[in-house]
């Protein structure tokens, strides 16, 4: 796939992007040479290759779920901006 310059300006014209010409240009060969790479990479056969996570195989260490406070819903609601029994009383973010 290329990309010429009459895409990159249409491109451009719907992203409501301006782009002068020397840009346009530049960003015609950048795109280019992403799109070659890209149809360089379609080229690899990877039909029996495991898809990875990372490249160091290694398995992510496991642990207990541990309560480690109990009780300190009250130290909690001290630090509301409101008082309030329940729950935190913040501004208004909506309009």
């Amino acid at each position: 796939m290329t990309i010429d310059l009459k895409t990159i300006k249409h491109i451009s014209k719907l992203s409501r992007i301006s782009v002068d010409d020397e840009k346009a240009h530049k960003l015609t060969k950048d795109l280019n040479s992403i799109f070659d790479f890209i149809e360089k990479l379609n080229e690899l056969k990877t039909d029996n290759v495991e898809p990875l996570t990372s490249v160091a195989e290694t398995t992510l260490k496991l642990r207990t779920d541990k309560v480690k406070s109990k009780d300190i819903r009250e130290q909690i609601i001290k630090n509301s901006p409101q008082d309030n029994e329940d729950y935190f009383v913040v501004p208004k973010v909506i309009e």
